[in-house]
């Protein structure tokens, strides 16, 4: 498994949240690759590029016991500790790093990859160090899951369409208001627009053509849920928005497709191409 570059950047935000928690100056990690192997790819406040690319082997050094114990681990003086293997000294040298905590990001029971945390001076780390470093991870394994929803409900869909085969269209409008929801809690503008390319895949082929009606994303979601059979309570769970903001567009939407209720609303949206 390599680090995209979507993945890069949901890395980066975890390092930048963690060193703003912890006040620790540097931080580095990356993602697991094949072989039980973890790769440091991002790093963040190192004066050099020592770290970069380095490959760490589960059960050697900090990472590596962190990975093959999937739990937190520190170390106060890099070099001259007894609790881990010293693989890797020299390049932990060159950057001038003493104090190291190692924080596990786990997927579904699986180590996926590992946060450090690091002072260039023998400090103890820990405490809430260790709890802020632990959040980052757990907002880093949080981002992780939800891409690889999307990428999978991404993949399903397109291999549907190329088929001529896959779901039926309960399936297809099910896959629609669920990569509806997910699009806006992607950071990654790259990502999120794939996302939502995918949603006008599935609604091509009611569109017939541009659609006169000109409907806000936000009500195109909200509507998505209706159509799926959500409440506005639960179409606001779906949408981290609150039920009166739910009601809100979906008055709104309900407005420009000159529908009096909200199956009116749906089948007017489905009209007009913007619902499969």
């Amino acid at each position: 498994m390599t680090t995209d570059a979507s993945d890069a950047v949901e890395i980066r935000n975890a390092l930048l949240r963690l060193r703003r928690g912890t006040g620790l100056p540097i931080a580095f990690g990356g993602l697991m690759e094949a072989g039980q192997r973890m790769r440091i790819s991002e790093l963040s406040g190192t004066a050099t590029h020592a770290l970069r690319s380095l490959a760490v082997t589960s059960g050697t050094g900090l990472g590596g016991k962190t990975v093959a114990l999937s739990r937190p681990c520190v170390v106060t003086d890099y070099s001259a500790s007894r609790q881990i293997s010293h693989e890797y000294d020299a390049p932990v040298a060159v950057e001038g790093l003493r104090s190291v905590l190692a924080v596990p990001v786990v997927v579904r029971y699986r180590v996926r990859g590992v946060l450090y945390g690091a002072l260039r001076t023998a400090l103890p780390l820990g405490g809430r160090m260790l709890d802020v470093a632990v959040e980052a991870a757990r907002d880093l394994e949080r981002a992780l899951v939800v891409r690889d929803e999307a990428r999978t409900l991404a993949a399903e869909t397109a291999a549907g369409a190329c088929a001529g085969t896959g779901p039926g269209w309960e399936q297809v409008r099910e896959a629609h208001t669920a990569l509806r929801a997910l699009a806006p809690r992607i950071a990654d503008p790259e990502l999120r627009a794939e996302l939502l390319g995918a949603c006008a895949l599935l609604t091509a082929e009611s569109a017939g053509g541009p659609s006169r009606v000109r409907l806000a994303p936000r009500e195109v979601d909200v509507l998505a849920c209706v159509a799926a059979g959500a409440t506005n309570a639960v179409a606001a769970e779906r949408l981290g928005v609150t039920p009166e903001t739910v009601k809100g567009y979906l008055r709104s939407a309900m407005r420009k497709l000159r529908a009096r209720t909200r199956g009116e609303a749906v089948v007017a949206a489905r009209r007009a191409g913007w619902l499969p």
